[in-house]
């Protein structure tokens, strides 16, 4: 994967550490619940979600799908599925908030939703409801699930 050399540093997440901030974050929405459901942000918010909906005992999980990056490349924005509804009552979660953009997005779909991530840079943190780490705007973040295994 090509790093925009605009990001000074590049931080690699573990499994063990995404699911110890996403049971931070069940935990932190514990009092603000319950949910009607989960509505994860796809691709990135898929991992997260399936985590929070053991943890917090949700049964109803669906997506909203959106395009952004094309490897490390950002481009406009496209919708690919959305849901019905204003999200009222639902959780809407995603890995990161960064510039913004996608939340910004989203909350428009749904705004009645609680949106959540695991990481929030500053850029995009007034956007969100919920966070468990904040990230420098300079660092690059790898998640498990993007990481290329050198063979």
């Amino acid at each position: 994967m090509d790093i925009d050399p605009a990001f000074s540093c590049t931080r690699s997440l573990s499994w063990e550490e995404i699911h110890a901030v996403s049971r931070q974050l069940a935990r932190r929405l514990r009092d603000k619940g319950p949910f009607a459901g989960i509505i994860a942000i796809a691709r990135g918010g898929l991992v997260p979600a399936a985590i929070l909906a053991l943890e917090l005992d949700i049964r109803q999980v669906d997506t909203v799908c959106i395009a952004g990056y094309d490897e490390s490349t950002r481009h406009d924005l496209e919708v690919l599925k959305r849901v019905q509804g204003d999200g009222g009552g639902w959780l809407v979660v995603d890995d990161l908030v960064d510039t913004g953009r996608t939340a910004q997005a989203v909350r428009d779909m749904l705004p009645g939703g609680h949106y959540a991530t695991l990481y929030a840079k500053p850029s995009g943190k007034p956007m969100v409801d919920t966070c468990v780490a904040d990230v420098e705007q300079e660092t690059w973040l790898v998640f498990p699930w993007e990481a290329i295994e050198q063979v």
